[in-house]
């Protein structure tokens, strides 16, 4: 299991101008069945994404989030080794 901590290094309004595409990657993250969770940071200075799979195969999917790529934010992807759960979430036991 993976967090995917995403912190903005420009202003909000900058990643504004680019939401749509880092959603669609978004969306395509979790057609790849790679991303299980996903939202906004509050205050709102990023995201984080709850992700499974490789971690090489993780870092290059994250490399082609727009925001990553035009600069507009730096994700930290901080493996975690999911040891105890509430019910009904045990499938992220790794």
């Amino acid at each position: 299991m993976f967090i995917l901590s995403l912190t903005y290094l420009k202003s909000v309004q900058e990643a504004d101008r680019f939401m749509a595409a880092h959603m669609d990657w978004v969306s395509e993250g979790y057609a790849r069945g790679v991303f299980i969770a996903s939202g906004r940071k509050t205050p709102r200075t990023g995201g984080v994404i709850l992700a499974q799979g490789e971690r090489h195969q993780i870092e290059a999917y994250v490399a082609d989030d727009p925001f990553v790529v035009e600069g507009i934010a730096v994700c930290e992807v901080i493996e975690v080794a999911i040891t105890r759960t509430v019910a009904g979430l045990e499938g992220l036991k790794g």
